[in-house]
């Protein structure tokens, strides 16, 4: 029972109250950009950009095989399996296209920065803690 109790309170303080929820939720979009405005300026600072690929690999491993009722087991057989994996990998990028970008994006922040801060209210009233 003790190991169950830490996962469950995990879960519950992951959800967090009515309030933190609303406002999580209108303000989603603001933090997609802050997070887009930090790699934009992150791919200035460095120059380049980072670019995440998936790839694959193969190898081999056991297949089960399908066991056909009132008849002997099958055992499983060896076969190709494949797995992937990400790699991260430097991209060239147009430096004077990413500043073009982190200034559009900036001034797309402070618009929405000024509407969240009305549902931010609007959250606080509905939900009081």
């Amino acid at each position: 029972m003790k190991r169950l109790t830490f996962p469950v309170l995990v879960l519950l303080a992951a959800c967090g109250t009515p309030q933190e929820q609303c406002i999580r939720y209108n303000t989603r979009d603001l933090r997609t950009v802050d997070r887009l405005i930090a790699e934009t300026e992150g791919n200035l600072d460095r120059g380049y950009a980072i670019e995440t690929i998936t790839e694959y690999e193969e190898y081999w491993g056991f297949c089960p095989q399908r066991q056909i009722p009132d008849a002997p087991p099958v055992p499983d057989q060896m076969c190709r399996k494949e797995r992937s994996y990400t790699v991260d990998r430097p991209k060239a990028i147009d430096l004077i296209d990413e500043a073009r970008k982190l200034d559009s994006l900036k001034a797309k922040r402070k618009e929405l920065a000024r509407e969240a801060e009305a549902v931010i209210a609007q959250c606080k009233a509905e939900h009081p803690e």
